[in-house]
């Protein structure tokens, strides 16, 4: 019988940790042009399956799954999978503009290219509202303009801070920028929308959330009929022959 190693939960967790910051390194690093916006780990006992969101799919494939393949392979031989145990996937993002790594890797690049960040910040506040956000904030910080840094904020819609409703609603991006003058921070925070399905939102629903019921209809009050005393019919006794 083989010596399996025995690992402590807390070592487990660590672990997992590491390898799944490690990889989502990777793969921003590596999906940066083909919208990466999130990585997903499953482990299963037959194999681990890694599924890729990126905005843009068929890049991520690459001709004939080429790209695919390449990356599976990379990550194969870092963190030392048996032959055929992992898998990668891609899955396109269904609304980028609710994705917060979508939007700061849309803006940094945008800053590359020398667009003004005043407007490349409010293209991106418009673009999220309009894809159906409750709510936007981007921070740039820096030197944006001149020697010495500072810090803008864009906001737009409805945005919270705090509580669990933070941790359920809102999704939150943190990119750099290497200009030429120095390094650009950008932080992007988009909370989502309430949806019962849970498909493009949040299923639950904020806790302060009020829901005004409609009235019932009034059904008719039957109004009382008069019904007169009924009168004792007495039968007549027959006429003596």
């Amino acid at each position: 019988m083989a010596h399996v190693a025995v690992v402590s939960a807390k070592r487990k967790f660590v672990a997992d940790g590491v390898f799944y910051a490690e990889l989502n390194e990777f793969l921003q690093r590596e999906l940066a042009e083909e919208g990466y916006a999130g990585v997903e780990v499953r482990v299963t006992p037959a194999r681990t399956e890694i599924i890729i969101r990126a905005t843009r799919t068929q890049s991520v494939l690459g001709e004939k799954g080429r790209r695919i393949r390449e990356l599976t392979s990379v990550v194969q031989k870092r963190f030392n999978f048996p032959e055929n145990t992992v898998e990668l996937y891609a899955e396109k993002v269904n609304n980028r503009g609710l994705s917060a790594v979508a939007q700061a890797e849309s803006l940094r690049y945008k800053l590359l290219g020398g667009l003004a960040v005043r407007r490349a910040c409010y293209g991106v506040v418009r673009f999220v509202m309009e894809s159906g956000a409750k709510g936007i904030e981007v921070v740039i910080s820096g030197k944006l303009r001149g020697a010495r840094a500072k810090s803008m904020k864009f906001v737009d819609g409805f945005m919270i801070h705090s509580g669990q409703p933070a941790n359920d609603y809102i999704d939150y991006a943190v990119r750099h920028v290497l200009l030429r003058q120095g390094v650009l921070g950008i932080k992007v925070k988009i909370m989502q929308e309430w949806d019962p399905t849970g498909k493009v939102g949040p299923k639950k629903p904020l806790p302060d959330l009020v829901t005004i019921l409609e009235p019932k209809e009034d059904e008719p009050i039957p109004v009382p009929v008069a019904v007169s005393a009924a009168v004792p019919v007495v039968a007549e006794a027959p006429a003596a022959l």
